[in-house]
């Protein structure tokens, strides 16, 4: 099968490297960056350098492959996903874009094609193992706790980007959606902080994100939150730098010069977030789904704690996020999963033999969800 990825940046170039490995594929990467694309011709990796903001250039270089993974930054996702799907070719998508994906539903059907999109993590496994639940208890309360930090704490932001840092900002201004009592509510990110205690970790803070996307629409749930996790007083310093308009997107004028405050915030920021050779990261998870089945109410934990792979060199947020959209390549290559349209990965929770696929994938490259189950008295309800 012929693969083509497109953007292989942090986490684009493992995911290239990961199904390169499997001889059922002919892998073909596209970047704009030449340099990024350097180390992956030694993993027999066809590179092409090309402007994927462009659909037209999308259209051509993908039209003789059969699978695409969209993996650019978000600000270029969707425009990036409607041409792939416009070109008939089913995708993996993993681009973090603040449009409704949904809005192509109709377009993939008419198109034929599969494509399934918020491949990763938290989106991602989370959708995967609640999508798989709903199809055995009755939901009630789900909360995802998620982060990606570095294993080394340096001042002043004690954090690393371990994908597009144009993303990262965006989870720092984009209104964070959730459900409360059935209904779907807006909050600002970084609102309503809280600190956590993880065994291996230690104490991180949370906050709301906009991470539960799909949820939305496809869980019908009382309660559904996502918050993301960084170390203690991360959530100040980034406020600071919000209030004081350091991530606006419209134009000022300084000395005659045009300039949008979110690019030199992140021409600024972008140097001290940068993966350098020599940094370590690690990928944390808590997802509590609650509800009852055969009248017992029950709290379903799943943890991850995954840590940069000394041995491949690989950051863990690659890993976490990237091998789960290959192991969702190789779900629709065996011809495992073949839902047409906008198939978030709830979807895919919904066949057991996917589920059990997905896992087997993960296990494989040593990264493991851990569940654990209690029965909760039934009024722990009113409490969540």
């Amino acid at each position: 099968m012929k693969v083509i990825i497109l953007g292989v940046g942090l986490i684009g170039g493992p995911m290239a490297i990961d199904l390169a490995k499997d001889s059922n594929f002919d892998v073909t990467a596209v970047d704009v960056n030449s340099q990024t694309m350097e180390k992956l011709k030694k993993h027999s990796i066809k590179t092409i350098k090309s402007d994927l903001s462009n659909p037209e250039n999308v259209t051509h270089l993908i039209a003789d492959h059969d699978m695409v993974v969209n993996a650019v930054p978000g600000f270029m996702g969707f425009s990036t996903l409607k041409a792939i799907i416009e070109a008939k070719k089913n995708v993996v998508d993993i681009a973090f874009y603040g449009e409704d994906p949904f809005e192509l539903d109709e377009l993939a059907k008419n198109k034929g094609v599969t494509v399934i999109v918020d491949c990763g993590v938290c989106p991602g496994m989370s959708n995967l193992i609640i999508g798989h639940l709903d199809q055995s208890i009755e939901l009630d309360s789900v909360l995802c706790y998620v982060g990606g930090l570095p294993e080394e704490r340096r001042l002043p932001f004690e954090y690393k980007a371990g994908f597009s840092p144009l993303d990262v900002i965006e989870e720092y201004v984009r209104p964070a959606r959730m459900i409360e009592n059935f209904q779907m509510v807006s909050k600002p990110a970084l609102s309503e902080p809280e600190l956590i205690n993880f065994p291996q970790i230690g104490t991180l803070e949370a906050f709301n994100s906009d991470g539960i996307r799909s949820l939305i629409r496809t869980i019908k749930a009382r309660n559904i939150q996502e918050k993301t996790l960084r170390y203690p007083g991360h959530i100040q310093k980034i406020a600071l730098l919000k209030d004081i308009g350091l991530f606006d997107l419209q134009d000022i004028d300084v000395q005659g010069q045009k300039i949008r405050p979110r690019d030199l915030t992140a021409r600024l920021l972008f140097p001290m977030w940068e993966m350098k050779k020599d940094d370590h990261d690690l990928t944390i998870l808590k997802l509590i789904v609650v509800g009852k089945k055969e009248g017992k109410t029950l709290e379903y934990t799943y943890d991850l704690l995954d840590r940069y792979d000394l041995e491949t060199k690989t950051s863990s947020m690659a890993r976490t996020t990237g091998y789960t959209a290959t192991a969702a390549v190789r779900l629709l290559e065996q011809k495992l999963f073949n839902q047409k349209g906008i198939c978030p990965p709830e979807s895919i929770g919904k066949p057991k033999n996917c589920v059990d696929f997905i896992f087997e994938k993960l296990r494989e490259r040593n990264i493991f969800y851990h569940e654990s189950v209690k029965e909760l008295a039934p009024e722990i309800l009113l409490q969540h």
